[in-house]
């Protein structure tokens, strides 16, 4: 089956030639995917609203030879109390790089799919932002086994913990420390 439907929110982008671009996209079906979206830069282009970051989307994609294409696109939320706030916004970003960075490519988990997408729901009603986000953070290394459930999270330091995994810093740190 070569066209097929997928859920997903766009984690990533980047601007591939005059008029294309590369998404990042975590769906439920597929776990974390990259998918070329050709020509939705061009002004007349009718996808482009609803593959902007943050966005939950249902895809219709192509499978050629090497990455998915994206042939129509439908966004089912977009988040707006949180594309409005710079706090939350940054937030979200951090997310973002957080999924994109410890999820594999390619491997389905619809447990951390289900877990994004109730961590935006909370972030666009909530206003303890930093507690959602360190809920987030604890149950998202404790499905990639990172972290057992037996252990106290009392005194974690998940930032020190999510940096030593991915042996980086974490881009997002250095908002957030400006927002806060």
């Amino acid at each position: 089956m070569r066209h097929f439907k997928v859920d997903g929110i766009i984690l990533k982008r980047r601007n591939v030639g005059e008029a294309d671009r590369i998404l990042t996209v975590f769906t439920r079906q597929f776990g974390k995917i990259s998918i070329k979206a050709v020509g939705v830069r061009k002004i007349t282009s009718r996808r482009a609203s609803h593959i902007e970051l943050l966005n939950h989307v249902t895809m219709g994609l192509y499978k050629g030879q090497g990455m998915y294409l994206l042939i129509e696109a439908i966004a089912q939320e977009n988040f707006p109390s949180v594309k409005e706030d710079l706090k939350k916004i940054g937030f979200a970003y951090h997310i973002c790089e957080l999924v994109d960075g410890l999820c594999p490519e390619n491997q389905e988990n619809e447990a951390i799919f289900d877990l994004l997408s109730n961590v935006l729901q909370k972030l666009s009603k909530e206003e303890d932002i930093a507690v959602v986000i360190h809920d987030f953070e604890i149950q998202l290394l404790t499905l990639l086994g990172y972290w057992s459930t037996s252990q106290s999270t009392a005194n974690l330091n998940t930032a020190f913990l999510i940096e030593n995994i991915l042996e980086r810093k974490l881009k997002s740190r250095q908002i957030l420390s400006k927002l806060l």
